[in-house]
C-alpha cells in the first residue's frame, strides 16, 4: 500500500512539474526568474549565516561572526546579492511599464498593480510585529531585546521601500544612464570620508546607490547589455574598483553591516558597495545563457517558479523565522550556534547545522502568510485552478484557466 501511495505521489509531482513547464510561454526569459530567485536566496542565507542573537543574561543582543573573525568577509561577497535584486527589478519594471503603455493602461493602474504585490505582504509583517511588540513589552521583556528583535525583523523593509520608490519613478528612469547615480555616490563619499562632511549625507546614497543596478536593469530592457562584452566590462571593472577601494581606500572588506563597526558598506551604501554591485550585475548578465539552458529542465524550472511565487514572503519572513527558532530554542537553554557568542569556527559549524531548522520555520511562515502574496481570483463557472506563468517576466502567479 505504501509503495502504491508513493508511486501515486511521485506521479502527481511529475504531472505538476510538466504542467508548469507547458504553461510557461515560450518567449518568457526564464533566466530573469532564476536570477531573482538566486538573489533572494543569497540574502536569506547571508542573514542566517552572519546574524547572531546572543543570550546575555535575560536579554538578546545582536552580533556577527564577521567582527571577531574578519577573514570570513568573503561570505558577504557571496551572499550580499541585493544589486542583482535591483537589476532584475529594473529590468522587469521597465519591460512591464512599456507593455502596459502599449495596451493603453494608465500609469496609476500600472503602479497600483505593481505595488500591490509589495504592500499586501508588508502589511502582514507589520501587523504581526506590532502585536508581538505590544505583547513583549506588556510581559516585561527587556527593552533592548525588543528593539533588537524588531530592528532585525523589519530590516528587509528598508530595501523594499527603496524598491517601491524606484518602481514608482520607473517612467522617469527608463533612460537614466547608470553613470549619473554612480557619480552621485562617488561625490557623496568624497565629501563624507575625504572632506569630513556630515554623516547624514550618506543617506543620499540609499536612493543613488540602488538606482545604479536598477538603471542597469532598464538598460538591459533597452537591449544595451545583450553582448557578453557588457557583462565582462561590468564584472571586471566593478571587481577591480572594489579591490582598490578596500585595499587602499579604507573601505571595509565586508559587504554587509557589522554591529559595532565604525563604517558599514551597506547602511548607507558606500561607493565600494556600489562597485561591488556592478561586478555582481556583470556576473548576472554573463550567467544568463547558462541559466536559460538550465531552466529548460522542467524540474529545475518548477522549483524556480515556485520560489518566485513566494519571493516576497521568503524575503520578508526569513528574519522572523530565525528569531522564532532562536526564541523557542531558549526554552532548552543556551544552544551552540543559536545563542552563543559567534567567535569560533565551532559556532559557524553549529550555525550551518541550524539552517534546515530555519528552512522549516520559514516554510511554516510561508504556509501561514503566503496568502497575502497571492492575488485572490474567484473562479467562474467551468474553470479549474492551474498554474500559468505571466509573460512579463514578473513573479509567477497562480491563475484560473478554462478547462480543456
Amino acid at each position: 500500500m505504501r509503495e502504491v501511495t508513493g508511486t501515486t505521489a511521485l506521479t502527481g509531482v511529475r504531472t505538476a512539474i510538466d504542467r508548469i513547464d507547458r504553461a510557461t510561454p515560450v518567449e518568457r526569459d526564464r533566466a530573469v526568474d532564476a536570477l531573482r530567485a538566486l538573489a533572494i536566496l543569497g540574502v536569506v542565507l547571508g542573514h542566517w549565516l552572519v546574524t547572531a542573537l546572543v543570550a546575555d543574561g535575560g536579554a538578546l543582543r545582536a552580533a556577527s561572526p564577521l567582527r571577531p573573525m574578519p577573514w570570513l568577509a568573503p561570505i558577504s561577497w557571496v551572499f550580499q546579492t541585493l544589486a542583482v535584486f535591483f537589476l532584475v527589478g529594473g529590468h522587469v519594471a521597465t519591460k512591464s511599464f512599456a507593455s502596459a503603455r502599449a495596451r493603453g493602461t494608465t500609469y496609476g493602474q500600472w503602479l497600483r498593480a505593481r505595488l500591490s504585490r509589495l504592500l499586501r505582504p508588508i502589511t502582514a509583517v507589520l501587523t504581526l510585529w506590532a502585536v508581538a511588540t505590544v505583547c513583549l513589552l506588556a510581559s516585561g521583556a527587556d527593552l533592548g531585546t525588543v528593539h533588537t528583535l524588531v530592528k532585525l525583523a523589519l530590516s528587509p523593509l528598508w530595501f523594499l521601500v527603496v524598491f517601491a520608490g524606484l518602481t514608482a519613478a520607473t517612467p522617469l528612469l527608463t533612460r537614466v544612464n547608470p553613470l549619473w547615480p554612480l557619480a552621485v555616490v562617488l561625490h557623496v563619499d568624497v565629501i563624507r570620508f575625504g572632506l569630513g562632511g556630515p554623516a547624514w549625507l550618506g543617506w543620499v546614497n540609499v536612493a543613488a546607490g540602488w538606482l545604479v543596478p536598477y538603471a542597469l536593469g532598464a538598460a538591459w530592457t533597452r537591449g544595451e547589455l545583450e553582448r557578453r562584452r557588457a557583462g565582462w566590462v561590468l564584472f571586471g571593472g566593478g571587481a577591480v574598483a572594489t579591490v582598490v577601494l578596500v585595499a587602499w581606500g579604507g573601505y571595509p572588506a565586508s559587504m554587509v553591516g557589522i554591529p559595532g563597526a565604525t563604517v558599514s558598506n551597506l547602511n548607507p551604501p558606500t561607493l565600494a558597495a556600489v562597485t561591488f554591485g556592478l561586478a555582481q550585475c556583470g556576473l548576472a548578465l554573463l550567467l544568463r545563457e547558462p541559466l536559460r539552458r538550465g531552466m529548460r529542465r522542467p524540474a529545475v524550472w518548477a522549483g524556480i517558479a515556485f520560489a518566485n511565487l513566494s519571493a516576497m514572503t521568503i524575503f520578508l519572513w526569513h528574519q522572523t523565522s530565525l528569531m522564532a527558532v532562536t526564541a523557542l530554542g531558549l526554552l532548552a537553554g543556551r544552544l551552540p550556534g543559536l545563542h552563543t557568542t559567534p567567535d569560533t569556527l565551532a559556532w559557524v559549524a553549529a550555525r550551518v547545522a541550524w539552517l534546515p531548522v530555519f528552512v522549516c520555520a520559514l516554510a511554516l511562515c510561508r504556509c501561514a502568510f503566503g496568502i497575502h502574496e497571492r492575488v485572490s481570483r474567484r473562479p467562474t463557472g467551468g474553470t479549474s485552478r492551474v498554474v500559468r506563468v505571466h509573460r512579463d517576466s514578473g513573479p509567477a502567479t497562480p491563475k484560473a484557466a478554462p478547462r480543456a
